[in-house]
């Protein structure tokens, strides 16, 4: 079972350490004497080549607890490193955090004879590579970078034997995981690992094990607890007011230096060009700023010619500047542990400090988890379900929670149902249908029998249409005339073939409307016209009236398409073919 420190078997003075004496020496430059909890722990367990899995609070020294062993095994054994390799590899998440642990390095190793260069994204690898040529003592790198330099053979591991993952559930968090699996199978079997974080949770511990064999575990305050200097207040307001609530806090209090956080790079941006035009002079720090505007941000909010500072979660591991004595939380983070680095940024080197977070309706179950998670309430249970301050249920959608408050009108009351009344004539389908019935029984018994039965069927209630019971216009080209059939219904109209065609092309169109008649050439023309071209292609000589005299061309068919029969069509008398819109112009009877 893997042993455990607790704070009473802390060893409060660097020189019960074991130290070299240049560490000591830098280590009394800096002002620094009494060691912190997790660096009387991690220190001993390290210096005696132990495994170490370390929870403990930001700001408590967890970059001194590695970089000090680290350095004294260099004291102790000035080996030169390999060529493109090196002795210690530390894993950073953020290019901040690493450009850091290197400055530390260099304070606390300044007496001591050693190598370290910095590889991180967004900066010029050449350089990189060049540093790695001839081998280094400690490299700090991000994983995406290191993998690069990995695959391009600039940079080899076999000879590396400590590595250090600092800040390590974030690294996962962020799906640094495969990456971190490849860097380990490249280092030597026989290293020695180490994995300090401000939080970790339960199943980032399952995957931290993968990488420990039989770890020293240390844990020097209660998971993700934030420190007790820190002031926390949560100021229920709606994300429109955001604005002007942040705008109040910062012109009307004594805010000295103070960082704003939010959840996403376009929302920092956002932030800064509102302080910016606010007349308060910010710089906004994420990650898609590049490696010098980032460095020049952040020297200058730790120089003090930038007194805001707005950031997003990925830089918030990154900062650590003395004298911040204010956090906002503009966006409450999604990620619970978020909220521990964030506010951790101030209250630090032992000075107290104030977070304020602001929580609109949206984010009510961040704050839950996020009280959940440091084991206190941050706002009162009054305050918490004030319906003043819950998201209307249009904002919540579907299944969504339902407004406590006063309704803003009166409900309204359901409309009793009333059934539609039953006309006498049944549904169109059906109407329709008999009117096409009786156009096709028309067609085959001829003269007035069709006819009635369409007017019949269209009284039975279907709706009226040219084919279906409609009365015809009576034309000159009605007449009687020498090709009409002598079975004609009486009253007039078109002969029965061509009603029983044009009933024919209607059927099948339920719902559109007959085209109008054409007042000239009569239905006995028509047919007179399709016994002519029958017999033109059977050989026989064509009337006389036409265009042209006998054996001449056929009649032209250019013009309007109008309804009627094709031209020598089949299937009734006069070659007329129901539904067909190409009629020959017919010649009239002498």
């Amino acid at each position: 079972m893997a042993p455990r420190f607790s704070e009473s078997s802390q060893l409060t003075q660097f020189s019960e350490l074991s130290l070299a004496k240049p560490i000591l020496k830098a280590l009394v430059e800096a002002d620094y004497e009494a060691a912190t909890p997790i660096q009387a722990q991690v220190i001993p367990a390290m210096t005696g080549g132990r495994d170490v899995l370390g929870v403990a609070q930001t700001g408590t020294g967890k970059t001194a607890s590695f970089v000090l062993p680290l350095l004294q095994k260099i004291a102790e054994n000035p080996a030169q490193p390999v060529p493109k390799g090196c002795s210690a590899l530390i894993l950073a998440p953020t290019r901040e955090l690493a450009s850091q642990i290197a400055d530390s390095i260099k304070v606390y190793g300044r007496h001591i004879r050693h190598s370290r260069t910095v590889i991180v994204g967004g900066a010029k690898p050449g350089p990189q590579i060049r540093a790695m040529a001839r081998g280094v003592d400690i490299v700090v790198a991000t994983p995406g970078r290191l993998m690069d330099h990995m695959q391009s053979g600039a940079v080899r591991l076999d000879q590396t034997h400590t590595v250090v993952l600092d800040e390590a559930d974030q690294m996962m968090d962020l799906g640094f995981l495969p990456a971190i699996r490849k860097i380990l199978a490249r280092t030597s079997k026989d290293r020695q690992t180490v994995l300090l974080s401000a939080t970790m949770p339960k199943q980032i511990r399952s995957l931290a094990q993968d990488f420990l064999s039989d770890p020293v575990e240390v844990s020097v305050a209660p998971q993700s607890t934030p420190i007790e200097r820190i002031q926390q207040k949560v100021l229920l307001v709606q994300q429109p007011q955001k604005a002007r609530a942040l705008l109040d806090i910062l012109k009307n209090n004594d805010v000295e230096s103070a960082i704003i956080f939010t959840r996403t790079k376009r929302g920092a941006d956002k932030v800064n060009r509102m302080l910016q035009q606010a007349d308060i002079e910010s710089e906004a720090l994420h990650g898609n700023k590049s490696q010098g505007q980032r460095t020049r941000a952040l020297n200058g909010f730790r120089e003090g010619r930038i007194n805001i500072l707005v950031a997003t979660d990925i830089a918030a591991r990154g900062i650590d500047v003395d004298g911040v004595t204010h956090v906002f939380n503009y966006e409450l983070p999604n990620i619970p542990e978020s909220y521990v680095h964030r506010i951790g940024r101030t209250a630090r080197a032992g000075k107290s400090g104030i977070a304020i977070s602001f929580c609109d309706s949206g984010e009510r179950e961040y704050l839950r988890d996020i009280e959940r998670l440091i084991g206190m309430r941050l706002v009162d249970a009054d305050d918490d379900d004030d319906p003043d301050t819950r998201a209307p249920s249009s904002l919540k959608g579907r299944g969504g929670q339902k407004s406590r408050g006063k309704s803003k009108g009166p409900a309204r009351a359901k409309r009793p149902h009333k059934p539609k009344a039953r006309s006498a004539a049944p549904a169109y389908p059906e109407g329709e249908r008999d009117a096409a019935r009786g156009n096709a029984e028309g067609a085959s018994r001829g003269g007035a029998g069709g006819r009635a039965r369409r007017v019949d069927g269209a009284a039975e209630g279907g709706r009226r249409t040219e084919g279906a019971g409609k009365p015809r216009r009576q034309g000159a080209g009605n007449k009687q005339g020498a090709g009409n059939k002598p079975n004609r219904p009486a009253g007039g109209g078109r002969s029965a073939d061509a009603r029983s065609g044009e009933g024919r092309a209607n059927e099948g169109r339920p719902g559109q409307k007959g085209r109008p008649e054409r007042k000239s050439r009569s239905g006995a023309g028509r047919s007179e016209g399709g016994r002519s071209d029958t017999r033109a292609r059977t050989g026989e000589s064509k009337p006389a009236g036409g265009r042209g005299k006998p054996g001449g061309r056929k009649p032209s068919t250019g013009g309007k398409p109008k309804a009627g029969g094709r031209p020598g069509g089949s299937g009734g008398p006069g070659g007329q073919k129901g539904g067909s819109r190409r009629p020959t112009r017919s010649t009239p009877a002498r």
